[in-house]
């Protein structure tokens, strides 16, 4: 099995709101299906938010503690961000559907619970039994509830750790918009060094990681996800998906640059 997580930042044009990048969507839907054509593989595929989600969930401060008198504009924005963040999954499916793959989508708000924005719940039974039918479950970043802050946001990555420590795949991949890990975020500074693997944050010289607005964490948010699936055993790769042909390769067991996340040399 493997689990391929898509950023929202590769998907949308990030300098507008709700908008696909429908180029770079059908060019990565027609790279897994040429993956696919070569040889069986059970496939999971998370996607980001984007520029669909992220406003929304900033303009109501999904997430944060709030006053009793706010929750019904609180659940208005709740509503808003998992409308915006469907809408994002529409397009990607159809894109998907087109290329002849068999996506079936998968919200998380639909049966996910949070507890101070950490999964607790959520029965993986359903994504089991598409696998055994031959389906690619999609899900990605979305609102659910939350035992102690009544809504949050859960983001891909936080997805991504919670299927692979249920599910044990063989393969967790992260394309991003960037080559992988930096000490600094290589698009504002020259001198940011690249890290073929990747053990600890304490490597890293700045928290920034991403360019556009992101309320799930950046780059670091993904590397703390990927850091507890590393202490449990199971490597990951960060590669850039920007890159023509990187998601194809990758599937395909193919090198690729990147930063594999392993606790191990």
């Amino acid at each position: 099995m493997i689990i391929l997580k898509i950023g929202g930042s590769i998907l949308t044009n990030k300098d507008a709101v709700s908008e696909v990048d429908t180029k770079s969507l059908k060019r990565i839907a027609s790279e897994i299906k040429s993956s696919l054509d070569n040889s069986f593989k059970e496939l999971i595929i998370v996607h980001g938010a984007g520029s669909f989600g992220h406003p929304p969930a900033k303009k109501y401060k999904i997430g944060e503690k709030f006053d009793e008198s706010e929750y019904p504009q609180k659940r208005i924005g709740f509503c808003e961000t998992q409308n915006a963040v469907k809408k994002l999954n529409m397009y990607i499916c159809e894109a998907f559907i087109e290329e002849g793959l068999p996506v079936v989508a998968i919200p998380a708000s639909s049966f996910m619970r949070a507890t101070n924005k950490r999964i607790t719940e959520g029965n993986l039974d359903s994504f089991k039994r598409y696998l055994e039918k031959g389906f690619i479950p999609v899900i990605y970043g979305d609102v659910v509830l939350d035992d102690e802050l009544e809504i949050c946001v859960i983001s891909g990555d936080q997805l991504i750790q919670y299927l692979a420590k249920n599910l044990n795949p063989d393969m967790v991949v992260l394309g991003t918009d960037v080559d992988g890990v930096y000490n600094k975020n290589p698009k504002t500074h020259d001198d940011a060094i690249f890290f073929d693997k990747f053990s600890s944050l304490d490597d890293l010289d700045t928290l920034e990681g991403t360019t556009n607005v992101d309320v799930t964490g950046g780059m670091v948010g993904k590397i703390k996800e990927l850091l507890y699936l590393a202490d449990l055993g199971i490597e990951s790769k960060i590669i850039n998906a920007e890159v023509e042909d990187n998601v194809f390769k990758v599937l395909e067991n193919e090198k690729v640059k990147g930063t594999v996340i392993s606790r191990g040399n």
